[in-house]
């Protein structure tokens, strides 16, 4: 960015209202996401920072700019064959009763991730079962693309399986819909993922992948303790391929036991595991 103080105050802010952190070095990246918004105020970046002082409104446009993060259709893949092949068939023995699934996609960008489940669940649950995808974010911009279930040819080209648009999009204007009976079992909600988890219930899977990266070691921490309550005790919890829970203070990762499924780790209430069996091949955390 042109001064190192307008930088500072931006990285301020998103800090404090987001907990995430943007470090020395990441100045072009924050100025690439904040040129448009200068810009659209017909201001300079400087004059731009200066503003979001007294400007709640474009305080807010900050936050969605800053933390809108990389997102695919079945990310990484092996996430998702795993939560099928593995994770699927003691849950749903588990939830015969019930015939419910609660999945909770937690930081969920443009909604690519809840509706990559989504499709999964409806090409695996037994006929009679029921789910719901509880769908979070920051950023309410994100949020609202969530609602609308519409994706560009680009964002339908990185990742989705041709079968997959076929089945479950049909075309608006220039953009792809997804399906209205997989928009039903997607429930949106705000959140910061530093905040209370208020009125969210509890989840047999998390998928909190690719998101504790942006958090100091602290927030990190207290995030995954909260989200110890969070988790159904059988339920799993899913990182991104580059987190891990061998940082935390000693209680705290005694608290989630590691199991490798193929070359995913999942990680579990270690409480839980002495009562509920598991195929799996488990490894200390």
């Amino acid at each position: 960015m042109t001064g190192s103080t307008a930088f500072a105050s931006v990285s301020a802010l998103v800090r404090r209202e987001t907990s995430m952190i943007y470090d020395e070095g990441k100045e072009y990246l924050v100025e690439a996401r904040l040129n448009p918004l200068a810009a659209a105020r017909g201001l300079g970046l400087e004059e731009y920072v200066a503003r979001l002082a007294f400007d709640a409104e474009e305080r807010r446009k900050v936050i969605d700019a800053l933390t809108i993060n990389e997102t695919s259709w079945f990310r990484d893949h092996t996430p998702y064959q795993a939560f099928t092949d593995a994770m699927l068939p003691p849950l749903l023995n588990a939830r015969a009763p019930q015939r419910r699934l609660r999945i909770w996609s937690a930081a969920c960008s443009s909604g690519q991730e809840a509706y990559s489940i989504a499709m999964l669940l409806d090409q695996h649950l037994p006929a009679g079962w029921d789910y719901e995808i509880v769908a979070t974010d920051i950023s309410t911009q994100m949020l609202e693309r969530v609602r609308a279930g519409r994706y560009s040819q680009v964002e339908v080209n990185r990742g989705l399986p041709a079968t997959s648009l076929v089945r479950y999009f049909t075309r608006a204007g220039r953009d792809w819909e997804i399906a209205e009976r997989l928009r039903e079992r997607v429930t949106v909600k705000h959140l910061n993922l530093a905040a209370p988890y208020l009125g969210l219930g509890t989840f047999d899977v998390i998928w909190l992948r690719n998101v504790l990266i942006y958090f100091d070691a602290a927030t990190k921490a207290d995030i995954l303790r909260r989200m110890l309550p969070m988790l159904a005790p059988d339920g799993y919890l899913l990182l991104g391929s580059s987190e891990t829970t061998l940082d935390l203070p000693t209680d705290l990762a005694a608290a989630w036991q590691r199991e490798q499924i193929g070359r995913v780790p999942a990680y579990r209430r270690a409480s839980a595991l002495s009562t509920t069996p598991s195929v799996l091949t488990s490894t200390g955390a």
